[in-house]
């Protein structure tokens, strides 16, 4: 016995105000990590070349969704990059400053932009947003 009622749209993981908090502390941390990164002197060339590195972990999603989700995550947090930042200064390796720096920036962009920790459902299930019911309704 088939029901002709339609399942109900699925709900955004985060609605607004909180979403637009969230993708303004993503332009907050972009902007911050930019400036910081003039400040000490970074190479544009460098941060333009390894600007798009993060997104690699997405080649994850060839395992599957669990897998890819956990490759992502682990790349798009900014605890990485901050453990990355911290080692930089508290050694006094300020080589290592600018690595860290672009990675905040493209994590900071992802947010901004909406791209949220992906869930292992699927890579449109983010803690930003939900996918869309894909199909005829």
């Amino acid at each position: 016995m088939t029901s002709n009622l339609q399942e109900p749209a699925p709900k955004p993981a985060v609605a607004p105000p909180v979403l637009w908090w969230l993708r303004l502390e993503g332009l907050t941390i972009a902007v911050l990590s930019a400036v910081l990164y003039q400040h000490v002197d970074g190479n544009w060339w460098l941060f333009a070349a390894l600007w798009l590195a993060p997104d690699l972990t997405m080649l994850g999603y060839l395992a599957g969704p669990r897998w890819g989700a956990h490759c992502y995550n682990t790349v798009h947090a900014y605890m990485l990059p901050a453990a990355l930042a911290i080692v930089a200064v508290t050694l006094h390796h300020a080589p290592l400053l600018p690595y860290a720096l672009i990675w905040f920036n493209h994590i900071g962009v992802d947010r901004l932009l909406g791209y949220g920790l992906k869930y292992p459902t699927g890579f449109g299930f983010t803690h930003l947003n939900t996918a869309r019911k894909q199909g005829p309704n």
